[in-house]
């Protein structure tokens, strides 16, 4: 062979190594972005700017892809899809409201849950009355406000200044939004604008809920910390097995059933319940028995008149607590008569120390003040310093013959009892009881009348009668409105929300918590808005 057939012959040896040395670099370059690809939870976001924020938001279960591969990081996100996201990162649960806030969300949408539960904490409402627009795609400046709501930023106002080039195509609703998402560094714009109509992508999403996550806010809401407050509930016209199942649904920790009642000459009648008690120990419940006085004003005086009658009931009472191994005891005297006031306070004054003796808590409920004889035999401020908790009665605005109809449990008329209460007795002593009742009006021609409806009943009713609903923003009601044989009807609805909007001012006036009057009148939507309430309210 010359040498040219042998330069050949290296020539074409070395082509197929050169060859071959590249398929190797080839398949290993492939087999190593396999591998990285495959460690990320997406395929589709190694070149996103994103990257980071959406493998650490996937991995908290805030964020998921449009597949179970793909992540879509340039797709626009959805008005629906970004509530269910926030809703995610608070670790708050969907609430199957049993009235509907929004005629284009159902029931059987996979979000419908989430928006209400949204709606009723009061970081999210519809873009008009009844509407929600679920599928259209979020602006920047909506997603602005919905942050500054959810994270409880303090917004700036109308007429805050703004620092980016389009800051004149910032809605004027917007605008206190848009300047607190960017004092807090959440939100930055890019280029010196702020592009407020644009779509919120689902990269850029991913970053702006991690930057939430870093703030004190979300180091708080990361830290889940659980805060037990205490969640009374009374028995009522059930059975101690209907009771009880009652109570497993909920996350009622405090029970109230109605034992005691004052009887003549001193006599208080024990109506205990063995198996409520064995329950009660089983699953690390409280027991605060009620004692009662069957709304009876001359029992009543006859009773806390006399210092020795006080006292023959004070024995039996703590005779029970210690027999039963109660937690407490709960006194419900109504009509007292203002004659009595000062023999109400010692005789609460006496029992607390009894009980306290033998490491029980007293409880009082009270109506809220309105400066009428109903409440005058109350001594708010001294049942205060006795009692370890003072329980608002925060129902019957509008009573069962009131003149005039209305909500039996307004949000003003409510915070303006909270608020008086208060003056006189620490919040950390009161709790607030919440209605599971409201009334059906009827507006005759000889004037209103009232039928109570437990929330069960009126949920039923509404949807039987297909009346109209409408959202009042001053009662914080629902108001339905039917007709029936000629006669007009209305039904200031008490539901998940309107009680979500009264339990979440009360909490953030640390209040020790809630009561409900009464078990089992309730729609179960409504526990899981009140978990809600009581996470968000910690945060």
């Amino acid at each position: 062979m010359n040498k040219n057939g042998i330069h050949n012959v290296i020539f074409k040896i070395s082509t197929v190594l050169i060859l071959l040395i590249s398929i190797s670099i080839s398949s290993i370059s492939s087999a190593f972005a396999a591998n990285v690809s495959n460690k990320l939870p997406f395929d589709d976001i190694t070149n996103s700017y994103a990257q980071k924020e959406i493998v650490r938001l996937a991995g908290l279960n805030i964020l998921n892809g449009t597949s179970p591969r793909t992540f879509s990081p340039q797709k626009p996100v959805t008005r629906a899809e970004f509530i269910v996201m926030i809703n995610r990162l608070l670790q708050l649960e969907p609430v199957d409201i049993a009235i509907a806030a929004f005629t284009d969300v159902r029931k059987n949408d996979w979000y419908y849950g989430w928006i209400q539960a949204g709606l009723n904490l009061g970081i999210v409402d519809g873009v008009r009355p009844g509407i929600f627009e679920p599928q259209k795609q979020i602006s920047r400046q909506e997603v602005a406000a919905l942050i500054v709501r959810a994270a409880k930023m303090k917004s700036g106002s109308t007429s805050s200044s703004l620092p980016f080039v389009d800051s004149n195509k910032v809605a004027s609703w917007a605008v206190p939004y848009v300047y607190a998402i960017h004092k807090n560094s959440i939100m930055s714009g890019e280029g010196n604008k702020f592009r407020p109509n644009d779509a919120m992508t689902r990269q850029e999403t991913a970053v702006v809920l991690s930057r939430i996550l870093d703030t004190a806010f979300g180091v708080s809401v990361s830290k889940n910390q659980q805060t037990t407050v205490i969640q009374m509930g009374w028995q009522y016209d059930s059975t101690t097995t209907q009771f009880i199942n009652q109570i497993k649904s909920s996350k009622i920790n405090t029970l109230v059933p109605r034992w005691f009642y004052l009887e003549n000459n001193g006599v208080v009648s024990d109506n205990s319940n063995k198996e409520l008690m064995t329950f009660a120990s089983q699953y690390n419940k409280k027991i605060w028995a009620m004692l009662g006085n069957r709304s009876n004003s001359e029992l009543t005086h006859t009773i806390l008149s006399s210092s020795i009658t006080r006292n023959k009931v004070i024995q039996q009472l703590t005779s029970y607590v210690q027999k039963y191994k109660l937690a407490g005891i709960n006194v419900d005297f109504e009509g007292v008569n203002p004659v009595d006031r000062d023999n109400l306070t010692a005789f609460i004054s006496t029992l607390s120390n009894e009980l306290h003796k033998i490491g029980a808590v007293l409880s009082i409920d009270v109506s809220p003040d309105l400066g009428t004889d109903w409440t005058e035999g109350f001594d708010y401020a001294k049942l205060g310093k006795s009692a370890d908790y003072v329980v608002l009665m925060s129902y019957d605005e509008h009573w069962s013959t009131s003149p005039k109809a209305g909500s039996v449990s307004s949000l003003p008329w409510v915070e303006k009892a909270l608020n008086k209460l208060i003056l006189s007795v620490p919040s950390k002593k009161v709790i607030m009881a919440l209605p599971f009742y409201t009334r059906d009006w009827a507006y005759t021609p000889k004037g209103v009348t009232s039928e109570e409806l437990s929330l069960l009943l009126q949920n039923q009713r509404i949807r039987a009668v297909n009346a109209k609903i409408s959202w009042n923003d001053t009662t914080g009601n629902y108001v339905a409105t039917y007709s029936k044989l000629g006669i007009k009807h209305n039904i200031w609805a008490e539901d998940s929300r309107s009680l979500s909007i009264k339990a979440h001012m009360a909490a953030n006036k640390g209040i020790a918590g809630y009561g409900y009057w009464y078990m089992g009148a309730e729609s179960l939507d409504i526990w899981a808005a009140i978990r809600n309430v009581v996470k968000y309210s910690a945060y």
